[in-house]
């Protein structure tokens, strides 16, 4: 692991902090690698009882996957992306264990995938939640996060977010049962999360790996291919114009092409 993604045990947790602060933890390829290599830790090792993941900073958990990963992106290499992070949410989301996300501030792009991946959802009343890319960078999400964000908040509030490019607040998120529990502030995110954590590891392992399991394979049963529509999206004009507009601060008049 890097100092960019932190991995550290503390007591029946693995604990995963997410350290880009100053880039409000966006997502390096590496950081998504070793969140892949934490989750088969947190299986290989009999110990752990739950795995927890985390923003450093108090600003964001993750603010999506830095956009410096996208230079001379087309179709393929957009389809070729887009399977990458679906394997890491996938890995997330077969943990055998509980996976907890602790949110404080900005859930973002992949971030928002990967809290969607947890089993539970922990975050502060000054979090948001959302997937800005119709008015950022004009790019799609995978087959496999349209459906887990459908499947936590339903087709309409799904699309009013996506069409909309707005950020949930953490009261919206929250009665819409994506976050699992709602807290004031980091001081009680870290409370609540020390509660989750003893309850978790204090319960019966096979009866929540059944419950995960079968969740899972119900969300997943009869997901279509998308890829098609992530190759038009990735090789579009409008996307490369808008990572180049990234790095120059310019803004981007969107063609539909």
């Amino acid at each position: 692991m890097t100092d960019e993604l932190l991995v550290e045990r503390d007591g029946p947790a693995l604990r995963v902090t997410f350290n880009r602060p100053k880039s409000h933890n966006a997502l390096t390829f590496a950081m998504y690698e070793g969140l892949y290599e934490a989750c088969e830790r947190a299986d290989l090792q009999d110990d752990v009882a739950v795995l927890v993941l985390r923003g450093a900073g108090g600003r964001a958990f993750v603010s999506g996957t830095d956009i410096a990963q996208f230079e001379g992106f087309d179709g393929p290499a957009g389809v070729a992306y887009e399977e990458r992070i679906t394997r890491v949410v996938r890995r997330l989301e077969d943990t055998t264990v509980p996976t907890v996300a602790a949110v404080d501030g900005y859930c973002i792009g992949g971030g928002l995938a990967l809290a969607a991946a947890c089993d539970l959802r922990i975050a502060t009343s000054a979090s948001r939640f959302g997937v800005p890319i119709a008015r950022t960078l004009g790019n799609c999400l995978s087959m496999d996060t349209y459906a887990l964000l459908l499947g936590h908040l339903g087709a309409a509030r799904t699309l009013d977010m996506l069409l909309r490019a707005r950020l949930l607040g953490a009261d919206e998120a929250h009665a819409a049962g994506f976050v699992t529990q709602l807290v004031d502030d980091a001081e009680a995110l870290d409370a609540a999360l020390a509660e989750t954590v003893e309850a978790l590891a204090s319960h019966a392992p096979l009866s929540m790996w059944a419950a995960k399991q079968a969740i899972t394979r119900l969300r997943r049963a009869g997901l279509p291919n998308g890829d098609d529509i992530v190759s038009r999206v990735y090789g579009s004009a409008d996307f490369q114009a808008a990572v180049r507009s990234f790095a120059t601060k310019e803004s981007v008049t969107w063609k539909g092409e």
